[in-house]
Protein backbone atom coordinates (compact mmCIF):
# COMPACT_ATOMS: atom_id res chain seq x y z
CA UNK A 1 0.00 0.00 0.00
CA UNK A 2 1.03 3.37 -0.91
CA UNK A 3 1.60 5.66 1.89
CA UNK A 4 -0.83 8.52 2.06
CA UNK A 5 0.57 12.14 0.39
CA UNK A 6 -1.41 15.10 0.88
CA UNK A 7 -2.14 16.65 -2.22
CA UNK A 8 -2.43 20.21 -1.26
CA UNK A 9 0.19 21.95 -2.38
CA UNK A 10 0.94 24.29 0.10
CA UNK A 11 1.34 21.74 2.55
CA UNK A 12 3.74 19.53 0.65
CA UNK A 13 6.03 22.47 0.38
CA UNK A 14 6.44 22.92 4.17
CA UNK A 15 6.52 19.20 4.18
CA UNK A 16 9.54 19.21 1.87
CA UNK A 17 11.00 22.25 3.73
CA UNK A 18 10.81 19.95 6.85
CA UNK A 19 12.26 17.18 5.07
CA UNK A 20 15.31 19.20 4.02
CA UNK A 21 15.49 20.14 7.72
CA UNK A 22 15.76 16.78 8.99
CA UNK A 23 17.95 15.57 6.19
CA UNK A 24 20.32 18.46 6.95
CA UNK A 25 20.92 17.26 10.65
CA UNK A 26 22.59 14.21 9.78
CA UNK A 27 26.11 16.43 8.89
CA UNK A 28 26.13 17.11 12.59
CA UNK A 29 26.23 14.15 14.01
CA UNK A 30 28.20 14.96 17.31
CA UNK A 31 25.09 17.34 17.86
CA UNK A 32 22.64 14.66 18.44
CA UNK A 33 25.48 12.94 20.78
CA UNK A 34 25.71 15.89 22.93
CA UNK A 35 22.08 16.48 22.84
CA UNK A 36 21.29 13.28 24.97
CA UNK A 37 24.48 13.66 27.21
CA UNK A 38 22.62 17.38 28.22
CA UNK A 39 19.44 15.36 28.53
CA UNK A 40 21.36 12.70 30.41
CA UNK A 41 22.99 15.45 33.05
CA UNK A 42 20.16 17.15 33.90
CA UNK A 43 18.02 13.62 34.47
CA UNK A 44 21.10 12.87 36.98
CA UNK A 45 21.51 16.11 38.63
CA UNK A 46 17.61 15.48 39.61
CA UNK A 47 18.84 12.15 40.62
CA UNK A 48 21.37 13.11 43.06
CA UNK A 49 19.77 16.21 44.18
CA UNK A 50 16.39 14.57 44.95
CA UNK A 51 17.66 11.71 46.29
CA UNK A 52 19.38 13.70 49.30
CA UNK A 53 16.04 15.67 49.75
CA UNK A 54 13.53 12.38 49.79
CA UNK A 55 16.26 10.60 51.82
CA UNK A 56 14.82 13.00 54.98
CA UNK A 57 10.67 12.85 53.85
CA UNK A 58 8.82 10.48 51.86
CA UNK A 59 6.64 13.31 50.19
CA UNK A 60 7.43 16.63 48.39
CA UNK A 61 4.72 19.01 47.41
CA UNK A 62 2.59 15.53 46.64
CA UNK A 63 5.68 14.07 44.89
CA UNK A 64 6.80 10.92 45.88
CA UNK A 65 11.02 10.56 44.69
CA UNK A 66 9.55 8.02 41.44
CA UNK A 67 6.84 10.83 40.70
CA UNK A 68 10.20 13.63 40.49
CA UNK A 69 12.46 11.74 38.82
CA UNK A 70 9.45 11.18 36.32
CA UNK A 71 8.65 14.22 36.29
CA UNK A 72 12.41 15.46 35.42
CA UNK A 73 12.63 12.47 32.77
CA UNK A 74 9.28 13.94 30.34
CA UNK A 75 10.79 17.84 31.54
CA UNK A 76 14.07 17.24 30.38
CA UNK A 77 12.85 15.31 27.25
CA UNK A 78 10.81 18.50 26.34
CA UNK A 79 12.78 21.32 26.99
CA UNK A 80 15.36 19.58 24.91
CA UNK A 81 13.00 19.05 22.00
CA UNK A 82 13.02 23.03 22.24
CA UNK A 83 15.04 23.80 19.32
CA UNK A 84 14.04 26.89 18.23
CA UNK A 85 16.40 29.45 19.91
CA UNK A 86 18.49 29.41 16.96
CA UNK A 87 15.51 30.77 14.70
CA UNK A 88 16.19 34.00 16.71
CA UNK A 89 19.76 34.47 15.85
CA UNK A 90 19.40 33.39 12.39
CA UNK A 91 16.62 36.19 11.63
CA UNK A 92 18.70 38.94 13.16
CA UNK A 93 21.74 37.79 11.57
CA UNK A 94 20.43 38.12 8.15
CA UNK A 95 18.39 40.96 8.63
CA UNK A 96 22.01 42.73 9.57
CA UNK A 97 23.88 41.42 6.89
CA UNK A 98 21.10 41.94 4.56
CA UNK A 99 20.45 38.31 2.88
CA UNK A 100 17.45 38.05 4.92
CA UNK A 101 15.63 38.49 1.23
CA UNK A 102 16.72 34.71 0.51
CA UNK A 103 13.47 34.15 2.58
CA UNK A 104 11.38 37.00 1.10
CA UNK A 105 11.33 36.08 -2.11
CA UNK A 106 10.62 32.37 -1.65
CA UNK A 107 6.77 31.12 -2.25
CA UNK A 108 6.35 30.54 1.18
CA UNK A 109 5.00 32.54 4.67
CA UNK A 110 8.11 33.53 6.12
CA UNK A 111 7.03 32.51 9.62
CA UNK A 112 5.46 29.33 8.21
CA UNK A 113 9.13 28.24 6.70
CA UNK A 114 10.64 28.59 10.27
CA UNK A 115 8.36 26.40 11.60
CA UNK A 116 8.32 23.41 9.15
CA UNK A 117 11.72 23.91 9.71
CA UNK A 118 11.98 23.58 13.55
CA UNK A 119 9.72 20.79 13.03
CA UNK A 120 12.16 18.61 10.66
CA UNK A 121 14.97 19.40 13.10
CA UNK A 122 12.73 18.20 15.88
CA UNK A 123 11.80 15.20 14.44
CA UNK A 124 15.38 14.33 13.79
CA UNK A 125 15.79 14.82 17.63
CA UNK A 126 13.14 13.28 18.97
CA UNK A 127 14.39 9.55 18.66
CA UNK A 128 17.89 10.65 20.51
CA UNK A 129 16.06 12.21 23.14
CA UNK A 130 13.63 9.64 23.92
CA UNK A 131 16.47 7.58 23.94
CA UNK A 132 17.73 9.02 26.41
CA UNK A 133 15.03 9.50 28.88
CA UNK A 134 14.46 5.50 28.52
CA UNK A 135 18.07 4.28 28.94
CA UNK A 136 17.63 6.76 32.57
CA UNK A 137 14.24 5.04 33.33
CA UNK A 138 16.03 1.43 33.20
CA UNK A 139 19.59 2.59 34.80
CA UNK A 140 17.94 3.69 37.85
CA UNK A 141 15.22 0.77 37.93
CA UNK A 142 12.66 4.31 38.18
CA UNK A 143 9.14 3.41 38.94
CA UNK A 144 7.84 5.65 35.90
CA UNK A 145 4.67 7.32 36.75
CA UNK A 146 3.03 7.82 33.67
CA UNK A 147 -0.77 8.76 33.09
CA UNK A 148 -3.17 5.42 31.71
CA UNK A 149 -6.14 8.54 30.23
CA UNK A 150 -5.77 8.80 26.62
CA UNK A 151 -7.86 11.92 26.58
CA UNK A 152 -5.13 13.48 29.01
CA UNK A 153 -2.16 12.20 26.64
CA UNK A 154 -3.91 13.70 23.69
CA UNK A 155 -4.19 17.06 25.64
CA UNK A 156 -0.81 16.91 26.31
CA UNK A 157 0.36 16.15 22.95
CA UNK A 158 -1.82 18.72 21.72
CA UNK A 159 -0.30 21.49 24.41
CA UNK A 160 3.08 20.14 23.74
CA UNK A 161 2.74 20.95 19.91
CA UNK A 162 1.12 24.39 20.57
CA UNK A 163 3.95 24.87 23.21
CA UNK A 164 6.82 24.42 20.05
CA UNK A 165 4.46 26.60 17.47
CA UNK A 166 4.54 29.15 20.59
CA UNK A 167 8.84 29.38 21.15
CA UNK A 168 9.08 29.29 17.17
CA UNK A 169 6.83 32.37 16.87
CA UNK A 170 8.47 34.36 19.41
CA UNK A 171 11.99 33.65 18.63
CA UNK A 172 10.98 34.85 14.74
CA UNK A 173 9.61 38.11 16.75
CA UNK A 174 12.30 38.90 18.88
CA UNK A 175 14.71 37.99 15.64
CA UNK A 176 12.41 40.47 13.77
CA UNK A 177 12.93 43.16 16.24
CA UNK A 178 16.56 43.55 14.88
CA UNK A 179 14.44 45.66 11.79
CA UNK A 180 14.11 48.55 14.58
CA UNK A 181 16.55 47.79 17.63
CA UNK A 182 19.13 46.43 15.57
CA UNK A 183 21.08 44.78 18.69
CA UNK A 184 18.44 42.23 19.95
CA UNK A 185 21.00 40.38 22.65
CA UNK A 186 19.35 41.88 25.89
CA UNK A 187 15.97 40.67 24.53
CA UNK A 188 17.38 37.32 23.89
CA UNK A 189 18.90 37.19 27.45
CA UNK A 190 15.80 38.13 29.25
CA UNK A 191 13.70 35.66 26.79
CA UNK A 192 16.72 32.60 28.07
CA UNK A 193 16.25 33.33 31.70
CA UNK A 194 13.15 33.75 31.61
CA UNK A 195 12.05 30.52 30.07
CA UNK A 196 15.22 28.34 32.04
CA UNK A 197 12.82 29.72 35.14
CA UNK A 198 8.96 29.72 34.55
CA UNK A 199 8.89 26.59 32.39
CA UNK A 200 9.20 24.23 35.08
CA UNK A 201 12.59 22.69 33.84
CA UNK A 202 14.71 23.62 36.32
CA UNK A 203 12.26 23.27 39.45
CA UNK A 204 8.81 21.69 39.47
CA UNK A 205 6.85 24.73 39.39
CA UNK A 206 4.38 22.93 42.16
CA UNK A 207 7.30 24.70 44.67
CA UNK A 208 6.33 27.88 43.96
CA UNK A 209 4.46 30.06 46.33
CA UNK A 210 0.63 29.52 45.43
CA UNK A 211 0.43 33.42 44.31
CA UNK A 212 3.34 33.38 42.42
CA UNK A 213 1.87 30.65 40.38
CA UNK A 214 -1.43 31.97 39.64
CA UNK A 215 0.01 34.76 37.96
CA UNK A 216 2.01 32.02 36.17
CA UNK A 217 -1.20 30.46 34.85
CA UNK A 218 -1.32 33.68 32.91
CA UNK A 219 1.76 33.04 30.85
CA UNK A 220 2.05 30.65 28.08
CA UNK A 221 5.36 29.55 29.87
CA UNK A 222 3.76 27.59 32.17
CA UNK A 223 2.28 25.45 29.19
CA UNK A 224 5.46 24.74 27.26
CA UNK A 225 6.86 22.23 29.50
CA UNK A 226 5.55 22.40 33.19
CA UNK A 227 1.88 21.31 32.56
CA UNK A 228 2.02 18.62 30.05
CA UNK A 229 5.27 17.25 32.07
CA UNK A 230 2.33 16.75 35.31
CA UNK A 231 -0.34 15.75 32.61
CA UNK A 232 1.58 12.72 31.69
CA UNK A 233 2.57 12.16 35.39
CA UNK A 234 -1.09 12.18 36.24
CA UNK A 235 -1.16 15.57 38.05
CA UNK A 236 -3.23 18.92 37.23
CA UNK A 237 -5.75 16.75 35.02
CA UNK A 238 -8.38 19.54 35.55
CA UNK A 239 -5.58 22.23 33.47
CA UNK A 240 -5.81 20.09 30.20
CA UNK A 241 -8.60 21.87 28.29
CA UNK A 242 -7.69 25.56 29.79
CA UNK A 243 -4.23 25.31 29.29
CA UNK A 244 -5.17 24.48 25.41
CA UNK A 245 -7.29 27.02 25.05
CA UNK A 246 -4.67 29.83 27.08
CA UNK A 247 -1.76 28.61 25.22
CA UNK A 248 -4.19 28.28 21.51
CA UNK A 249 -4.98 32.72 22.28
CA UNK A 250 -1.04 33.29 22.56
CA UNK A 251 -0.60 31.68 19.56
CA UNK A 252 -2.83 33.82 17.89
CA UNK A 253 -1.94 36.88 19.88
CA UNK A 254 1.54 36.58 19.06
CA UNK A 255 1.13 35.91 15.18
CA UNK A 256 -0.89 38.92 14.96
CA UNK A 257 1.64 40.51 16.34
CA UNK A 258 4.73 39.20 14.24
CA UNK A 259 2.09 40.40 10.80
CA UNK A 260 2.02 43.94 12.72
CA UNK A 261 5.47 44.25 13.12
CA UNK A 262 6.72 42.94 10.09
CA UNK A 263 4.24 45.44 8.11
CA UNK A 264 5.59 48.54 10.12
CA UNK A 265 9.37 47.74 10.19
CA UNK A 266 9.99 45.77 6.80
CA UNK A 267 10.26 49.00 4.93
CA UNK A 268 13.44 49.57 7.13
CA UNK A 269 15.16 47.16 5.40
CA UNK A 270 17.04 47.40 2.13
CA UNK A 271 18.66 44.13 1.78
CA UNK A 272 22.36 45.74 1.77
CA UNK A 273 22.95 45.14 5.61
CA UNK A 274 22.85 47.40 9.07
Amino acid sequence: MKPFIPKNPRFRKYREISAIYLKSQLAWRADAVFQMLFTVTKILFAYLLWGMVFSQRDTVSGFTLDGMLSYYIISSFLSQLELSDGVSGEVSERIRNGTFSKYMVLPVNIPGYFTAMEAGCVLFYLGFDLAAALIWIFIFRIRFVFTHSPLIILCALLMIILGLLFMVQLNYYLGLLTLKYEEIGTFLMIKSNLVALITGSIVPLALFPEAVLRGMKLLPFYYITYLPSMLLTGRCREEAVTGILILCLWCLALGGLIRITWKKYRVKYDGAGI
